[in-house]
């Protein structure tokens, strides 16, 4: 029997889907250890980082910090947080030690996608805001971060993904999630299993990514949406004419 149809009577099987074993058990646990790991590393990042943006201070300092955190990989945090903190395990975090690792993962691109969306937004916008009476909140919020939202999403987006692929590292300390699957495979050489799990997982970080960027599509101010240029003056122009001034009153 070649691997195609081995995988084809694995999720053909119904006893690989129920149960504490199965796949719907073991998708859940991995949507939800990814979805806490990405928000607390939205949490954690997106605030400092675009405050620093509208600031345009320590760029340089934000950037570099991220890109150290790329270099270390997720199983090094993992095996280090597992010898420090052993298999903790907490109620809405589960395994302690792979959200460290999840979480770590997660901040790097955050913070530099959160830092550039907002620092490039263009000065004729800041200006235009500014005569208009805004508030340095008000500019934030009101013009900063709508125009910014495209690249900002891109970032949470590209994190959302890493995490979800990268989530199977949970298996390594008993942890529940799809890379069960893979780590249990491995243990009695069933290459059905083993790719089934990997399967499943390029699945959902496929469905992730296509359900993030219709948010990201929903976030973006439709000026924005709408304009041959996406970002940069052009789409500036365009997003400034949808913000009314503070008194509510409409573009004098």
């Amino acid at each position: 029997m070649n691997l195609v149809q081995e995988v084809i009577d694995w999720f053909a099987d119904a006893d690989n889907w129920s149960g504490r074993r199965g796949v719907w058990h073991q998708l859940r646990e991995h949507v939800r250890m990814s979805g806490v790991a990405t928000l607390a590393a939205c949490l954690l990042a997106l605030p400092p980082a675009v405050w620093l943006g509208h600031k345009r201070r320590f760029g340089s300092v934000a950037v570099n910090v991220s890109n150290v955190g790329r270099a270390i990989p997720s199983f090094a945090i993992l095996v280090i947080a597992t010898q420090q903190f052993g298999l903790l395990e907490y109620p809405i975090v589960g395994s302690f030690t792979t959200f460290l690792a999840l979480v770590a993962l997660a901040v790097p691109p955050l913070v530099t996608n959160a830092y550039v969306a907002v620092a490039e937004v263009p000065d004729e916008l800041r200006d235009a805001a500014r005569g208009m009476g805004m508030s340095e909140g008000e500019l934030l919020r009101r013009v900063e971060l709508p125009v910014a939202a495209p690249l900002l999403m891109a970032g949470v987006r590209t994190a959302a993904v890493q995490v979800v692929a990268t989530a199977t590292i949970a298996a390594f300390v008993g942890a529940d999630g799809l890379g069960r699957f893979i780590i249990d495979g491995r243990a009695v050489n069933d290459q059905a299993e083993i790719f089934a799990g990997a399967l499943l997982v390029a699945l959902l970080s496929l469905l992730t990514e296509g359900g993030l960027a219709l948010v990201q599509s929903a976030v973006t101010p439709r000026g924005l949406r709408e304009a041959d240029v996406p970002t940069g003056a052009e789409a500036a122009a365009l997003a400034v004419a949808t913000v009314p001034p503070p008194d509510g009153r409409g573009t004098p």
